[in-house]
């Protein structure tokens, strides 16, 4: 970029800190790439090199005023820090956000294919995090629901009893009570859940015995047709796929694969493991569960039990719900903000019931 006046000190101080967070957002992605392979590896690659000549294009500006290398961006630091010791899908969900936050449309400094890159770049880093996501789906599910329900159904029904002026040792028994019945009761259901739902998918697979009879279909009647009209095909395209694998098949013997990539059925990562997702919920509703009673195990009672406990299933329910947020690329702040009132709202609705029962059963 040819500049017919010297660079003023505002200038390049915004050219050094681009050129420090494109360095930063090149680390990050090669550190990713690092405990990666195959085609995740390579994409990742890319990125980073696509980074670098960004940060080319500001070492150009800068000319002999680049300087020393400076720190990139807080959140550019933390991610490298996060990429090279975790590297998982939560590194992926930031570096989206960070993506998506790229400001080269209004830096009149940056080119047009730089902006454009880091709109592409969103993208890309959108489906890397996407195959992430999809892969932990069906535990994670279990695990946010399971922690979530734990602390709230818990929390509520510490509260609800305790308003209805029963002793600390109820209180006590009642949240280890619900804890145990409340885990067991997510775990089986969870179990049955993803169980059914992998029964469900198995049975809508196309199954391989058909694959073997295609050699021998009339070719005339082509029977094959209604297959793909049936996996939701127009008449026309059925006919004419049936007539490519039927063709195929003549020239170079039974093709099972090709009858079979044709379903329409798609493989659900997302579903998980029925014993996995079990154990799963089983486990973080116990973790969620233990946080509104363990004031009463620590010996507090009343009201401070009470508040340490509201104190720290509040805590807990932020931390969950920015968690949710980063991972599904969503505002944090505001899926912390949502966890923490749906808590209170169903602590409060409890407060008010357990204290109208006990009002009139005292």
């Amino acid at each position: 970029m040819l500049r017919v006046s010297a660079p003023t000190s505002d200038e390049l101080r915004r050219w050094r800190r681009h050129l420090a967070d494109e360095r930063a957002e090149a680390a990050v992605y090669r550190d990713l790439a690092s405990r990666r392979t195959g085609e995740e590896r390579e994409i990742l690659l890319a990125l980073a090199e696509a980074e670098g000549r960004h940060a080319s294009h500001w070492e150009e500006l800068l000319g002999e005023h680049v300087g020393e290398p400076r720190r990139g961006d807080v959140r550019f630091r933390v991610l490298a820090w996060l990429a090279r010791h975790f590297g998982s899908v939560f590194v992926l969900a930031l570096a989206q956000r960070a993506e998506a936050r790229a400001t080269y449309e209004a830096d009149v400094d940056a080119t047009p294919t730089m902006a454009a890159d880091e709109r592409i770049h969103e993208e890309v880093v959108r489906a890397l995090a996407t195959r992430g996501r999809n892969r932990l789906a069906g535990s994670f599910r279990a695990a946010v629901f399971g922690a979530n329900d734990g602390l709230v159904s818990n929390l509520a029904l510490v509260i609800g009893v305790a308003a209805a002026g029963t002793s600390t040792s109820v209180v006590l028994l009642t949240g280890l009570a619900g804890l145990l019945a409340g885990a067991l009761s997510m775990g089986a259901g969870e179990y049955i859940s993803v169980r059914s739902q992998r029964e469900l998918l198995a049975a809508s697979t196309p199954s391989p015995d058909a694959a073997e009879a295609l050699p021998h279909l009339d070719v005339d009647a082509n029977e094959l047709t209604l297959v793909y009209r049936a996996r939701g095909m127009s008449a026309e395209d059925a006919q004419q796929r049936a007539d490519e694998v039927l063709a195929d098949i003549a020239l170079l013997g039974p093709a099972s694969r090709e009858f079979h990539a044709d379903t329409r059925v798609e493989e659900h990562e997302a579903v998980g493991t029925d014993v996995g997702a079990a154990l799963s919920s089983f486990c973080f509703f116990a973790s969620g569960a233990v946080i509104p009673v363990l004031p009463f195990l620590l010996g507090l009672e009343g009201g401070v039990a009470l508040l340490v406990a509201m104190v720290a299933v509040g805590v807990a329910l932020l931390a969950t719900g920015a968690v949710v947020g980063l991972i599904s690329g969503g505002p944090p702040v505001q899926r912390a903000l949502r966890q923490l009132a749906i808590g209170a709202g169903a602590a409060g609705v409890t407060h008010v019931l357990g204290t109208i029962f006990g009002t009139t059963l005292g």
